[in-house]
């Protein structure tokens, strides 16, 4: 009986020995295919793509003017405030006249002076002619001598140089009786357009100095309309050119993206206008440092919400395609030298093979791929170490 019962105890432990044994041996081959990576896939699908080139920009209306004075003088009357509208013409400061004044008054009297001189020259001129002509007439006759008609002809011929000079002497003198009457009339200074007053830089009792340089008044802007300065770096103005469509928001209103178009590229960066010669501002800068070019655009400011300084977040259309098969853009590794690219495909049979793809537009979530693969393909997504360098992919 006891033997019995030892039997089935030994029977019974080799049993549950053999099974943690199975067991055991399960749970290595599971361990083991744990080490294998999970491949991941994704369909190639048709749909809408876009390549866009970011930049930032700063608004600035698109017609500003600092307005100023011409004439030194005192700032007697300030007429305008800042932010109000103005038109064309209207004053907007008066400077003491006293001044200028007086130079007109000066350069009247300088001119009376002259055409009074030219009238007694001209009463002269007559008197020599008469003379000279009597002489003539006397000569035929032989009445008079050879040298009193010479002296009669010289008479008259220089009352005439001197009537000549003062002649221009007068026209010298109307001009500066008309730069006189300028310059009074400058010390009423006008609005050269319609606009709105930005900025107030004097202020009513301040002494302007306009000889050495125009001191400004005032700055007027038009804000109906604003201009906007967008810097593209190097790496992207290969893709950028005039008439491409782009949109920009402001901070304020990041969800309310406004249209325009690229109107402008400037041909070099704008630090070359502020190097002392354009060959220093070449052959100077640093190697290190970033090149930008700007781009311009002009864009309606109806509403007036569009303020100068203001900073654009500007995203410019570089490509767009509808209808056309796209492939996750991380699915791309290497990079041959032709271009393409080589990517994984899995068919409907699990099989995984290697492709040469050609691909077009990209916005760093979807490639648009020109050759190689069909919509409706599954392209296995590569592990890290397999990603290509995003160097290769921002060159294309």
């Amino acid at each position: 009986m006891m033997s019995f019962s030892m039997r089935r105890s030994a029977v019974i432990v080799s049993v549950s020995l053999l099974a943690l044994g199975g067991g055991a041996l399960s749970l290595d081959r599971l361990m083991a295919g744990s080490d294998l990576e999970p491949e991941f896939t994704q369909p190639v699908a048709l749909g809408t793509i876009e390549e866009t080139v970011l930049a930032n920009g700063v608004l600035e209306p698109a017609r500003m003017v600092n307005v100023g004075s011409q004439v030194s003088g005192q700032l007697k009357i300030l007429h305008v405030q800042l932010g109000q509208s103005v038109r064309q013409g209207d004053i907007i400061a008066e400077i003491d006249s006293t001044a200028q004044s007086n130079a007109l008054r000066s350069a009247r009297a300088a001119l009376a002076n002259v055409r009074a001189q030219r009238a007694g020259r001209l009463v002269q001129l007559q008197q020599a002619r008469q003379a000279y002509q009597r002489q003539r007439i006397l000569i035929n006759r032989s009445v008079t001598s050879t040298a009193n008609l010479e002296t009669a002809d010289a008479a008259f011929k220089a009352l005439e140089a001197e009537v000549e000079a003062l002649e221009a002497q007068i026209v010298q003198a109307t001009v500066e009786v008309e730069n006189a009457e300028s310059n009074l009339g400058y010390t009423r200074v006008q609005a050269p357009m319609d606009g709105v007053v930005v900025a107030v830089v004097a202020k009513p009792g301040q002494t302007l100095n306009a000889v050495q340089a125009v001191p400004t008044i005032v700055v007027l802007a038009q804000l109906d309309v604003m201009r906007v300065k967008v810097q593209i770096s190097e790496a992207d103005i290969g893709r950028v050119h005039q008439g491409q469509d782009l949109r920009f928001t402001i901070m304020g209103s990041p969800d309310k993206p406004i249209p325009a178009k690229l109107e402008q590229i400037e041909p070099a960066p704008s630090t070359l206008a502020t190097d002392s010669s354009s060959q220093a501002g070449i052959t100077g800068q640093p190697a290190s440092q970033a090149v930008y070019y700007n781009g311009l655009f002009t864009t309606p400011n109806t509403d007036g919400r569009l303020r100068p300084s203001m900073t654009a977040a500007v995203t410019i259309s570089s490509g767009k395609a509808t209808d056309v098969p796209l492939m996750p853009w991380a699915a791309l590794t290497n990079r041959e030298a032709d271009g393409r690219y080589r990517v994984k495909v899995r068919s409907s049979e699990g099989v995984i093979s290697e492709r040469h793809v050609r691909i077009g537009l990209t916005d760093r979530i979807h490639a648009q791929v020109l050759e190689g693969i069909s919509a409706g393909e599954h392209v296995v997504l590569p592990a890290d170490g397999e990603l290509s360098s995003s160097a290769d992919l921002v060159s294309m």
